[in-house]
């Protein structure tokens, strides 16, 4: 069991380290085809508006392409790829460096799993997420810069406190991909940095989008009672109807808590021992927990500051 859990978390840190776009989404059935929605509009002027491009390139283009992830353990060559098709979006992270290892992603085009909600008060709403997404950052525009060989726009994401960390974005004049991604310690020390090195020229999605409900259980009978300011509760999808799993984004960062029952048959060295872990700039925490003689693992991980990431998976209560 607790090699699963170690693959789990590999795979999710790959993913989180690479992820054009750090916001994945669900909304209700219905037809909505965000990828016709301002296609035509002029550029953005203003941080919000780019975010909500970048939001919106990241569901409706495909594109193959290379990348380099830089960070104090190693450096990685990564193929990435995104195609759609029928309205499904498949994301496929290659390692080309070392052991062969590839992450696979599929959701629909459109499933945004921001809360707030657009006019309709059926979808998630992209203005919504930009404009949290300022509330918890001091956000900055600048001009004329190039990556990749391709015209980009810079925004720099500050955070309003020491309890998570920066980001510096830049994307893609033409479509708003994100081309670049520099992730920043409270003392401004660079911690990682993904960066697109060769792209094809991305093609815009016109197909039909259909936005299915994702099925999800109940609420897990424990929660997080303290978390940074700004950082809400997100919808899991539970297709076994089972909830061991909450998740919180403050619209930048996202933190995945798992609780998991401990049998007395464990092997203890087969186990992510408990404190802090680090698998790129993701942090891993890890707190045993006894409830009603029911010994439980309590796992944490996010691209925040490890102290920060242990105080919240101290924090968790059960019902």
């Amino acid at each position: 069991m607790m090699v699963t859990w170690r693959n789990r978390l590999i795979a999710c840190a790959a993913v989180m380290s690479v992820s054009l776009l750090p916001l994945s989404v669900y909304a209700q059935s219905a037809t909505y085809n965000m990828c016709q929605e301002g296609a035509s509009v002029e550029a953005p002027q203003s941080p919000q508006q780019w975010l909500e491009l970048s939001l919106q390139a990241s569901h409706c283009y495909t594109f193959q392409a290379r990348a380099v992830v830089i960070n104090s353990v190693d450096v990685r060559t990564l193929a990435l790829s995104h195609r759609i098709q029928e309205g499904v979006r498949q994301q496929v992270v290659q390692q080309l460096d070392g052991p062969s290892v590839s992450v696979e992603r599929r959701s629909r085009v459109g499933q945004l799993a921001w809360g707030a909600t657009d006019e309709s008060g059926i979808f998630p709403s992209m203005k919504g997420w930009a404009e949290h997404a300022s509330r918890v950052y001091g956000i900055a525009l600048e001009e004329g810069a190039r990556v990749a060989g391709r015209d980009a726009i810079k925004l720099r994401f500050e955070p309003k406190d020491q309890q998570r960390y920066t980001h510096e974005w830049w994307l893609d004049n033409t479509t708003g991909l994100l081309l670049k991604h520099v992730l920043s310690d409270p003392v401004g020390r660079i911690l990682e940095t993904f960066q697109v090195t060769q792209i094809n020229e991305p093609e815009r999605y016109t197909g039909e989008i259909t936005v299915d409900a994702i099925p999800s259980g109940p609420d897990p009978e424990w929660h997080a009672t303290w978390l940074p300011e700004g950082f809400m509760p997100q919808p899991v999808a539970s297709p076994d109807g089972k909830s061991r799993q909450r998740l919180y984004s403050d619209g930048l960062a996202t933190i995945s808590i798992f609780a998991e029952p401990q049998g007395s048959a464990l092997v203890p060295e087969q186990g992510l021992k408990s404190g802090v872990h680090q698998i790129g700039v993701s942090s891993i925490a890890v707190e045993e927990h006894v409830e009603n003689d029911q010994r439980w693992q309590l796992v944490g991980i996010g691209e925040l500051p490890p102290s920060m990431l242990q105080r919240i998976i101290h924090s968790v209560e059960f019902e």
